[in-house]
């Protein structure tokens, strides 16, 4: 699907931008680039800020005009960071990446197009285009540099496929050490622990049993609250024994911690 999607770049004068949107659409899964009028490609800057994407600008396609490049598309979207004097259909990025993908996954061909870093897209382009896009931006800093524009619209043409695919975009953190499993204590071992915690606070002289101030009931709210983990609770339940240690003088030797 990702394959009937282009990014267009209209008249780019800096080849750092080329090389950058090239690494953009990669991080994305995009692959297809056309370039309208270049001033300068190809270059030597636009392979070093592609940065392992230059395989994506050795296939660009380079033609003269607009029109040229939109050939055989049933999609068009442009870039615009200005109101035009003629009401348009517009899209923010994310109905940008929704809209591209559903066409894209119907068989339909879709160009993203992004106009020049001074001007952007002329009006007579942005007529060649079914909707626009408009990055709300800072109103006080909106200008983007070109590659980062592609960036976003790329990103969010990304996470549309991704869920078109049922795909998940979270990754979930993988515990890698015994210590942080995921194995939770039971209610049983949870009272284990809070006799042994009682039991502590009262040799040091934390907690009165004669005025105990709802204490114990405020910590089990505090831990009950918290899903503790069998490897965290075997922590807590070494230093409650070494306090109770020390609480008794008991002579003990300071070892190296599992923490």
């Amino acid at each position: 699907m990702l394959q009937n999607i282009r990014v267009v770049l209209v008249n780019t004068s800096h080849p750092g931008n080329i090389g950058g949107a090239a690494r953009a659409m990669k991080n994305m899964g995009l692959s297809r680039l056309v370039l309208v009028d270049p001033i300068d490609f190809p270059s030597h800057e636009a392979d070093a800020r592609a940065s392992g994407a230059s395989d994506i600008l050795q296939a660009a396609q380079v033609v003269a005009t607009l029109e040229e490049a939109l050939v055989g598309c049933n999609l068009v979207l442009g870039t615009s960071a200005r109101d035009r004097r003629i009401p348009w259909p517009l899209l923010d990025p994310r109905e940008c990446g929704i809209t591209a993908c559903e066409q894209a996954l119907e068989g339909a061909d879709v160009a993203l197009v992004f106009g020049r870093e001074y001007a952007g897209l002329t009006n007579e382009e942005l007529q060649r285009c079914q909707y626009h896009v408009h990055i709300p931006s800072d109103p006080a800093f909106s200008s983007l540099n070109l590659a980062a524009a592609v960036q976003v619209l790329v990103y969010e043409v990304r996470m549309a496929w991704l869920a078109a695919q049922n795909q998940p975009t979270k990754v979930a953190k993988l515990e890698t050490t015994a210590m942080l499993n995921t194995q939770l204590v039971t209610a049983d071992e949870l009272e284990s622990f809070y006799t042994h915690l009682q039991q502590a606070l009262e040799e040091v002289g934390f907690l009165d049993p004669q005025n105990p101030r709802h204490l114990m009931s405020r910590l089990r709210r505090l831990y009950g609250r918290n899903n503790i983990s069998r490897a965290e609770m075997n922590i807590l339940r070494g230093i409650l024994t070494e306090t109770l240690k020390a609480a008794r003088g008991e002579h003990h030797k300071q070892g190296k911690s599992d923490v």
